[in-house]
């Protein structure tokens, strides 16, 4: 049984080396990939300004794609509601 158990410990301090071999090249890439820049890539930081309009008097939405669309847009009032051009 001795060999067993030093058959067992062998293996169980080369699962710990792996593991930790492995941990530092997972490491090592995730080191890489953030200090990584692409060419042509938008480096800004900034977030998006948006300015957000609640729905206009002069505007509906339809009811198939749900999108705002300027009464221009409407093709007809379906059972629904409004449907726009691009939904007709």
């Amino acid at each position: 049984m001795g060999d067993e158990d030093q058959a067992q410990q062998e293996l169980q301090a080369l699962k710990l080396v792996h593991a930790q071999n492995n941990d530092a090249a997972i490491a090592a890439r995730l080191e890489i990939a953030e200090n990584l820049e692409l060419p042509g890539a938008d480096h800004h930081d900034d977030g998006l300004a948006l300015d957000i309009l609640p729905k206009q008097l002069d505007e509906f939405t339809c009811s198939k794609c749900f999108l705002v669309h300027h009464r221009s847009q409407l093709d007809h009032e379906g059972v629904h509601g409004p449907v726009c051009t691009d939904c007709s």
